[in-house]
């Protein structure tokens, strides 16, 4: 299995729980919290996430960082004590995004992205969302990029469906007609 297919099992597994035992929230927040701690110290990324170490050694730290940090919830403690024994903090940062995006899944909100050749302004931002909105019958929340090389137009990015109304796809496929026109 796939590090990216595990992560996935084990967001799914404390979502589930979570649901059952405690606020998904807060457990959103505080995994959050704890892969960006992880993360962003390299001494201590490195020996949370080095084979050579032993997993009871990375419990002992886990749990020491738990109760160091105010504490956890309950469902959460168990969880990062269960990824320390299996030796599978690694997967931390990658559980993280699993969980969010299974907590945007619950709350029925899809993120995506729109790119525009100049910045398209907040209302018609809103608009679009709006309108993607009733389309997919979701909340669409949109980040908003700038590319130039784009011309004109819009793409907008809704998970794995591309929405590619740009003028240079347009000037593409218009040269592409030409060419099989020609042949």
């Amino acid at each position: 299995m796939t590090g990216r297919a595990a992560a996935r099992r084990y967001a799914r597994a404390l979502f589930d729980v979570a649901l059952k035992e405690s606020d998904i929230e807060r457990i959103n927040t505080d995994l959050e919290r704890f892969a960006g701690l992880i993360t962003h110290h390299e001494a201590l990324s490195h020996t949370l996430t080095n084979p050579a170490v032993p997993a009871a050694k990375k419990r002992g730290v886990v749990q020491a960082l738990i109760e160091r940090g105010g504490g956890l919830a309950p469902v959460l403690t168990r969880f990062l004590t269960l990824l320390a024994e299996r030796d599978r903090l690694a997967l931390l940062p990658e559980v993280a995004a699993a969980y969010r995006e299974r907590l945007l899944d619950h709350h029925k909100i899809v993120r995506g992205e729109v790119i525009t050749a100049m910045p398209l302004p907040a209302d018609r931002l809103k608009a679009l969302e709006q309108g993607l909105g009733q389309a997919t019958g979701r909340t669409v929340v949109l980040d908003a990029r700038v590319d130039p090389s784009i011309i004109g137009g819009v793409i907008t990015r809704l998970g794995s469906t591309v929405f590619d109304g740009s003028i240079t796809t347009q000037l593409e496929k218009m040269k592409q007609a030409l060419i099989d026109a020609g042949q």
